[in-house]
């Protein structure tokens, strides 16, 4: 009966082993690169609203989609502070896994006031600890706003707590001149930028650098009748759009060691 008993359990184990051969190894999880930020990354619905783009529609054109997923989150109209109190972040963050990539731009929309009526999506001008309670009129409740490099402390906090490997971006330049040279953000936005992500050990893209030195060697006159229209000096038309995504893919190239290089296209 003891001899019967044994035969029957190896007999099982050993179809077990067999449809586990047959079936194959279980395939990977693909991984995700997911981006955040305002309408620079994303405009409108992503469809070209009014003609203009943002340069998240364009970069999975740099990755291998077969090998990793491309995910563009970002909303327009929000600040690094909005897109976590108004549920943005939260929706993301629930998606990440271990292996995943974020890649952040916020900057544009963090200027404006702390409490107006219109908007309430400012944060504080540096990248310190300061914090102000407000009263929000718009959310009819208190509100403690943070700095700029806060919020993006805390979306780099996050992302990794989850296993992601995170990227952050200084804002692109506007079209707007002084000179003859782009203004630039080297010494607000793009400087607390660079230092949030040091700080919060992710890797850094100088976009705004790396545009803005392009923008100054084509010209004034070219950039503004290339990338933009005539009315709108923040959004880029397609081909600015596609200019800044090879902007992002240029700053990728240029980390060491870089994670996300091998699902990169090559020759891109």
């Amino acid at each position: 009966m003891q001899r019967t008993k044994f035969i029957v359990f190896y007999s099982c184990l050993l179809l077990v082993g067999l449809f586990s051969f047959a079936s194959g190894p279980r395939a990977a999880r693909k991984p995700t690169l997911f981006l955040i930020g305002d309408s620079t990354v994303k405009n409108g619905k992503g469809k070209g609203d009014g003609g203009l783009w943002g340069w998240g529609n364009f970069l999975p054109a740099y990755f291998d989609t077969t090998h990793i997923s491309v995910v563009n989150n970002a909303l327009g109209g929000t600040s690094s502070r909005t897109f976590r109190t108004n549920g943005l972040w939260e929706k993301v963050q629930v998606n990440i896994k271990p292996g995943d990539f974020l890649i952040m731009q916020f900057g544009h929309n963090d200027n404006g006031p702390l409490a107006d009526t219109a908007r309430a999506r400012g944060t504080i001008k540096s990248n310190g600890e300061e914090s102000q309670e407000i009263y929000n009129p718009i959310k009819k409740q208190q509100e403690v706003v943070h700095s700029y490099g806060w919020y993006l402390r805390q979306f780099i906090a996050e992302a990794k707590a989850k296993g992601a490997t995170v990227y952050v971006c200084s804002p692109i330049p506007r079209n707007t001149w002084t000179a003859g040279k782009v203004n630039r953000a080297a010494t607000d936005y793009g400087q607390w930028a660079a230092e949030a992500a040091k700080q919060g050990g992710a890797y850094f893209i100088d976009l705004n650098r790396i545009v803005a030195d392009k923008y100054d060697q084509e010209g004034e006159a070219k950039v503004r009748s290339t990338y933009f229209n005539t009315t709108d000096h923040t959004h880029p038309i397609e081909a600015g759009a596609r200019f800044n995504a090879a902007s992002v893919a240029e700053g990728l190239r240029g980390i060491k060691k870089n994670p996300l290089a091998k699902y990169m296209v090559k020759g891109r």
